[in-house]
């Protein structure tokens, strides 16, 4: 059975291909352009795949309200509202298609995640590659169907989607007329701890929904993201910035620049170290071969005379017969005389 796969601007993206790092630009940008440029410009340098941004106003996410039920209470945004959370968060719709132009520059994909229709409509303008749905608006079922309709591959995170809400937010993608579709594991915590991952879950996902599926990162080092690799995940997001230390809603758990460099090797590596099943003699072991066991001589043998524990031992290294040999040889006698030192064969032997 063929593995699954999708295609992003000419990039094959699927279990048979190394895995897809996407960048997510985020907040990080800070409100400001040129650290918004400065960090796709270290995404490329440091071998990501694609920079993904958030396409929404805090007009078009939320309401101006500062009652109970929009007011943060805990984490990482404690005391604040929504809409002041995302008025300073959102990235200003008059940068998208100066960006857009620079990431073709640059040579990097650049998709973004939509939160609402009008958002699509501002991306389809742009001619986005791919979508990415948000874990938070996996259950928008009306705005995945829609994204489905401009025929982009869509990648859809699942945070805290249960197994049923990830059924139906696939469905929807069908309906819509998604033909490419991937989704991504996910914790919807920032950050998250290692151990709410359940990495387990990635191999049952692909085997349920037959889907390219990968990972949305949200914890503070790359060791879970390397390790969801070895469980099939082919795509991999991580919030990058400049500085962790930079003060805006998301740096503190987002990557930094040299960080970035060594999720794309590593995973690279993790990928390359996956191989296929093979129990055949590997390139790199070629030249130890000789350093096995062997059964040799280890003491002169007349012809005529019979090879036994005294005479024989199985020793490093490995150019005389093959230990598991030594019982079938023990008994036999030597056809010539032979010297000590001299690796045994069926051919001196009678």
């Amino acid at each position: 059975m063929q593995n699954p796969s999708i295609n992003i601007a000419g990039r094959k993206i699927g279990a048979d291909e190394p895995p897809y790092i996407i960048a997510e630009l985020s907040a990080n940008h800070n409100g400001n352009f040129e650290t918004a440029k400065r960090i796709m410009e270290e995404a490329k340098k440091a071998g990501a795949d694609a920079i993904k941004l958030q396409t929404y106003t805090a007009d078009t996410i939320t309401l101006d309200c500062d009652s109970k039920d929009f007011q943060i209470s805990g984490g990482l945004w404690d005391g604040r509202t929504l809409y002041e959370l995302y008025q300073e968060a959102h990235m200003p719709w008059e940068w998208h298609a100066p960006l857009f132009d620079y990431a073709r520059k640059l040579g990097i994909t650049i998709f973004s995640s939509p939160f609402d229709s009008t958002a699509v409509d501002l991306l389809e303008s742009l001619n986005t590659p791919a979508y990415k749905i948000a874990s938070f608006e996996a259950i928008d079922l009306p705005l995945i169907k829609y994204v489905a309709r401009t025929g982009k591959p869509m990648i859809i995170s699942t945070g805290m989607a249960d197994a049923e809400e990830i059924a139906e937010a696939i469905e929807a993608a069908r309906e819509g007329g998604c033909k490419e579709l991937a989704i991504l594991h996910c914790v919807s915590g920032y950050p998250a701890p290692a151990q709410d991952y359940n990495l387990r879950t990635i191999p049952d996902m692909i085997q349920r929904h037959g889907l390219v599926t990968g990972l949305s990162d949200h914890t503070l080092d790359n060791t879970t993201a390397i390790t969801s690799v070895a469980l099939g995940a082919s795509i991999i997001e991580k919030h990058f910035t400049l500085d962790r230390r930079g003060g805006g809603p998301d740096d503190s758990f987002s990557l930094e620049p040299a960080e970035l460099v060594a999720l794309c090797r590593d995973s690279q590596t993790a990928w390359a170290a996956l191989g296929k099943v093979d129990y055949g003699c590997k390139s790199s072991e070629q030249g130890n071969v000789q350093f096995r066991r062997s059964l040799y001589a280890v003491e002169d043998i007349s012809k005529g005379e019979f090879l036994s524990l005294k005479n024989v031992r199985s020793v490093r290294p490995g150019y005389g017969l093959a230990p598991k040999h030594l019982e079938a040889i023990l008994g036999k006698t030597a056809s010539v005389d032979i010297k000590k030192n001299t690796p045994l064969s069926f051919d001196i032997l009678r």
